[in-house]
């Protein structure tokens, strides 16, 4: 008997908030580098399912569902479980993309799994989820600029013009880094995106 394949073998998840609003906010790193993914192979992210943007396409062979949560970022895991479930895929075929303060604009930290470390997105599918198991790509977006400032207000802040450029070339290597995750090469994706 033949068993037919799961339609997709990889969901990467980018984490923002929806609205033009939140474009280039630094909360948003994890759709600027899931766009980035989606153009640089040619996969429209358009489709409304799960209460989140998506599309699906091929990446070096592997069959990938792209996707863009539509709750706002502290509901993230409800979309994200939800595909979870539909293609019945565990979580380490979910790759996340997002921001992370503790890093400057332009670094880059890859990790097989662990805690959300406050990124309330990734807190959402882990709780949702029961799991921590998630590869993922962390975009630094920079600290706070002191220790007063609001954290809210400084992720909702937008990125300065010098800081975009930076961004965008990031965002590229995070899609680098994704096509080496998809190859079960992570190990190799942290020794080369994982330094300075």
């Amino acid at each position: 008997m033949l068993f037919s394949k799961p339609a997709v073998d990889f969901i990467i998840v980018g984490l923002g908030n929806p609205g033009s609003k939140y474009e280039w906010t630094r909360h948003n790193a994890g759709f600027l580098a899931l766009d980035t993914i989606a153009s640089l192979h040619s996969i429209p992210v358009n489709r409304l399912k799960w209460n989140a943007l998506t599309g699906q396409g091929t990446i070096a062979s592997h069959r990938v569902l792209l996707m863009k949560p539509q709750t706002y970022m502290n509901c993230s895991g409800e979309a994200v479980t939800a595909a979870m479930r539909f293609y019945k895929l565990p979580p380490q075929r979910v790759l996340c993309l997002f921001d992370d303060i503790s890093l400057p604009p332009g670094r880059l930290r890859i990790r097989r799994s662990g805690s959300d470390g406050g990124q309330k997105g990734m807190r959402s599918i882990i709780q949702l989820s029961g799991s921590d198991q998630f590869p993922r790509i962390k975009l630094g977006v920079g600290a706070k600029p002191h220790p007063d400032y609001d954290l809210a207000d400084w992720v909702l802040s937008t990125f300065t013009a010098d800081e975009r450029k930076v961004m965008q070339d990031t965002a590229r290597r995070a899609a680098d880094a994704a096509a080496l995750i998809l190859d079960d090469k992570l190990d190799e994706a942290m020794n080369v995106f994982n330094k300075g």
